[in-house]
């Protein structure tokens, strides 16, 4: 139950007391008469207030009520109590649907008609029908946009859960090609520097200190993607088409040559669209160092008028099979949220990954 439900079932039966009070007083009807009138009154519109108010139950529950209304001021448009009408029509508009609301207000309606056929000169019972027709239907409209602000806000709430999945989502792919790229290369670089210890310790301390650098680069790059650092002058800018021949340099200072080629120019790629071409470059290069350790590797990326090509090919088929684990997912889906696609598998006597890019 919503507070305005709360409020509306605490204050309308008090209301409705107090307005038969005043029509019993003002009332032609003896003292006892009206009284008890008033009371069966009070005790409908409780009853309704009490239970939980769905459609025709509290709209009979209330033309009940409306009977007792008749008794306690019938044939006096001038008592106050008539205003018990109006309050009626407009509980019922505000808990009910359109059609009990209807049917109740076209009940209060015959009533003061029946009064009026009774009593053609008498003006009063004209602004007692308008007035209970113009509360029902400011009610109707008054729930309306009471349900249209709860379905907006649900779906405002929607948004928000989904935009933070998303958002969750892009900072795992994020943190996926960033840690797998830096995890894989630096095993590179400190399998190397272990087989050189002994016999070129120079190789083997350069061979840490660019594991070191990787990795210093890759918390740089962590802390960007996830937004730790409270001054933006500080945060490491996201990578792009600039870095993409520092990051197949990275590989093969880690002993995992790539035959890089590029064609046309990757400036013109925007800062979105530079970011997905390294990282899908990244990831496919991380893949076939990961699962064809040794084996030939070729880069391509194509940067045309109308699209942008990425293609890594491996000579050598991945050591097991390769299942369509976050990585290739989150390439997919880098991709086809630029418009574009992607494509993964055996490809002559190795494996090749290629996606394009509308531009």
């Amino acid at each position: 139950m919503t507070p305005f439900e709360r409020t509306l079932r605490m204050s309308t039966p008090a209301a409705i007391a107090l307005l038969l009070a005043v029509g019993v007083a003002m009332g032609p009807r003896p003292l006892v008469v009206g009284a008890v009138a008033a009371i069966v009154g009070v005790g409908l519109t409780a009853v309704v207030a009490l239970r939980p108010l769905s459609g025709w139950p509290a709209a009979v529950g209330l033309g009940l009520a409306a009977g007792a209304v008749y008794v306690v001021c019938a044939g006096q448009p001038a008592n106050i109590g008539w205003f018990t009408m109006c309050v009626l029509a407009g509980w019922v508009a505000l808990v009910a649907d359109v059609v009990p609301t209807a049917v109740l207000t076209g009940v209060l309606l015959v009533g003061f008609g029946v009064q009026w056929a009774v009593e053609l000169s008498e003006p009063g019972w004209g602004p007692w029908t308008f007035g209970t027709v113009f509360t029902a239907v400011a009610c109707v409209m008054a729930r309306r946009q009471r349900q249209l602000l709860a379905a907006l806000q649900e779906a405002q709430a929607g948004l928000a859960e989904r935009a933070a999945a998303e958002e969750r989502n892009r900072i795992a792919h994020e943190l996926h090609d960033v840690i797998g790229h830096a995890l894989t290369v630096s095993l590179l670089h400190v399998t190397s520097a272990r087989l050189a210890l002994d016999e070129d310790p120079v190789e083997a301390a350069a061979s840490l200190a660019e594991a070191e650098r990787l990795a210093q680069q890759s918390l740089a790059e962590v802390r960007a993607v996830v937004g730790l650092m409270k001054d933006a002058a500080d945060t490491a800018p996201l990578p792009g088409a600039a870095q993409l021949g520092d990051l197949v340099a990275s590989f093969d200072r880690a002993g995992a040559p790539v035959d890089w080629t590029v064609v046309g120019d990757p400036s013109s790629l925007t800062a979105t669209e530079g970011l997905t071409v390294y990282r899908i470059l990244q990831e496919a290069l991380t893949n076939a160092a990961r699962h064809a350790p040794g084996a030939a590797t070729a880069a391509r990326v194509e940067v045309a008028r109308d699209r942008t090509r990425v293609v890594v090919d491996s000579a050598g088929t991945p050591h097991a099979p390769v299942r369509e684990g976050s990585g290739l997912v989150g390439m997919r889906q880098r991709a086809e949220a630029l418009g574009g696609a992607l494509t993964a598998g055996p490809h002559d006597a190795g494996w090749r990954v290629e996606a394009v890019l509308p531009s």
